[in-house]
């Protein structure tokens, strides 16, 4: 009780003080524009220096760098899937990227692109619901390019339905798919990742694995929660081997996933975002 009350008087004391401070003690004095003469609100030329220092030192972040990405292929005339463009940015900044997909021709298209770029790349076919692929695609990152360092769990697919109208067969494939292929990939890559001296899994999840929202999704809002799940686990189990492991939880994109919904069911989509739109993979 006697220090409840000593902290009381000492925070009166603050509170009071603060009271009867000058404001200019607080906050920065700004610049004067009296007399007609002219404040540039631009950065100056130093930090402008600065600023493109850091750019180009940002540049081939990954140089050096084995990078695995599943669901690379995925691009259609909705536009072009998170896994292509991570793909993509990864060989842009140096990786040399395992582009997963059990859709050759798709994963093929995006080791066009990389490589008229300059980028390093190699397609492997997947079905990442079982896991013997799981495994090999794991072994075929280190076989071809020497080790691994960065892992993106991107593959997903839609689950619809309310509880009540859970179809078990569908339950089971959304599960196999979108949470489970990510453990067992992961089974395998941590040791690749700690031979490597560590590296970054980075699990994707979704918004609606955080909160319900007004579609009727509940495996694919399940899975995706559980996705959370693991990473939390994951990053503190594995941490001490120098392995980082986050969940990236996007809001509503304009992806090859929704390219089959209709247009009523986009627009609602559209809306529901609190910027009226919706985002892209890039």
């Amino acid at each position: 009780m006697v220090r409840f009350l000593f902290l009381s008087v000492i925070f009166l004391i603050c509170r009071n003080k603060m009271a009867q401070t000058p404001r200019e003690e607080f906050c920065p004095p700004r610049p004067s524009i009296r007399g007609g003469s002219t404040v540039s609100l631009l950065p100056d030329s130093s930090l402008l220096s600065r600023m493109e220092e850091r750019r180009e030192s940002s540049v081939s972040r990954l140089a050096g760098k084995t990078a695995i990405v599943t669901g690379a292929g995925a691009r259609s005339e909705q536009g072009v899937g998170t896994g292509h463009a991570t793909a993509v940015l990864f060989a842009r900044e140096g990786a040399r990227v395992l582009l997963v997909d059990n859709d050759v021709a798709a994963a093929e298209r995006t080791l066009v692109e990389i490589e008229a770029e300059g980028g390093t790349a190699s397609v492997f076919e997947a079905d990442v619901a079982g896991e013997p692929d799981c495994r090999l695609l794991v072994e075929a990152a280190v076989d071809r390019f020497g080790g691994l360092h960065v892992l993106m769990n991107n593959v997903g697919i839609p689950g619809h339905g309310k509880v009540t109208e859970i179809d078990v067969e569908d339950w089971d494939r959304v599960m196999d798919v979108n949470l489970k292929s990510m453990a067992l990939i992961c089974k395998y890559a941590v040791p690749a990742m700690a031979c490597s001296g560590g590296g970054s899994i980075i699990n994707v999840s979704s918004i609606d694995g955080i909160r319900a929202g007004a579609f009727h999704n509940v495996p694919y809002a399940v899975a995706k929660g559980g996705v959370i799940t693991l990473s939390r686990a994951m990053a503190v189990h594995h941490g001490r081997e120098g392995i980082r492991v986050n969940a990236i939880a996007p809001g509503h994109l304009n992806t090859p996933m929704v390219s089959r919904l209709d247009d009523e069911t986009l627009q609602l989509r559209q809306a529901a975002g609190p910027p009226g739109t919706e985002g892209t993979g890039w």
